[in-house]
């Protein structure tokens, strides 16, 4: 009998993982081509770049928090923000290692208005409550506060993420519009009936841009939810659920925003 019930076990896991492939295949997911990626990361100076840990009480837990300054610009001090909201198979701590200070010194150089990038792990909830755990919360209060401890100017704001962290950007901004001067999604995991699409209206006034590529399989919901954001922008090419196609757009994304932090 042990053995039977270990045999229906087995048979579980795999043919729950079977399915589980099936609906990231479906989504469009790909295998990622790491030199591909990391070759698309400009090749410049790192400015001040930090990955310290803070306690959040939204969250109720200990999380990476994530800057970067541009190469040039010392600690910061006086520049605006962009806070970045990540994917469900990255944390905070990736950040570095996805080249963003590299990014963020490249769109200086090229004459982008400097800004500081900030984040902090927000776990797999979609950037949504969860009983105690609020990472939405964490991105609208904590944050910020945690950015102007370090003197950044957290009177001018922007949203950048992907994936489940492009899902989440467009939810924070709809659950307190105007409070960020853009929002930047890449290939955003939304779906007909979510809340990002009940609520698509309350983006009106704020500049948002999407992103996606024409092989993820979110590319049909995102060219479904961008005619129901008041104003928005679309940019669709060549691409996978990949970092190497979020590389790719990655400098039009930061011209994008840089632009909309600038301004007074």
């Amino acid at each position: 009998m042990e053995r039977r019930r270990m045999l229906r076990v087995a048979a579980g896991v795999t043919l729950g993982a079977a399915a589980l492939g099936g609906v990231l295949a479906w989504r469009g997911n790909r295998p990622d081509d790491a030199e591909t990626a990391a070759a698309l990361v400009p090749d410049v100076p790192l400015g001040d770049e930090r990955l310290e840990q803070r306690r959040s009480a939204a969250r109720g837990a200990t999380v990476d928090f994530y800057t970067a300054v541009p190469a040039g610009h010392g600690d910061g001090r006086g520049l605006p923000v962009c806070l970045v909201l990540h994917g469900a198979s990255a944390t905070a701590a990736g950040y570095p290692g996805f080249g963003f200070g590299r990014f963020l010194s490249d769109a200086a150089q090229r004459g982008v208005p400097p800004f500081v990038l900030a984040g902090a792990t927000g776990g797999r909830l979609r950037w949504e409550p969860s009983g105690a755990d609020d990472p939405q919360r964490m991105a609208y209060e904590e944050l910020p506060a945690w950015c102007a401890e370090r003197g950044f100017d957290t009177t001018r704001l922007a949203l950048w993420g992907w994936s489940m962290g492009g899902y989440g950007v467009l939810r924070l901004a709809e659950s307190h519009p105007r409070a960020y001067r853009a929002v930047a999604a890449f290939s955003p995991a939304v779906a007909p009936g979510d809340r990002v699409f009940a609520d698509a209206a309350a983006l009106a006034g704020t500049p948002v841009a999407l992103w996606c590529g024409k092989q993820d399989g979110f590319y049909g919901e995102v060219q479904a939810l961008a005619p129901t954001i008041p104003g928005a922008t679309t940019a669709y090419a060549d691409g996978a659920h990949t970092r190497t196609y979020w590389n790719s757009i990655t400098p039009a994304a930061f011209d994008f925003l840089g632009r909309a932090l600038s301004t007074t």
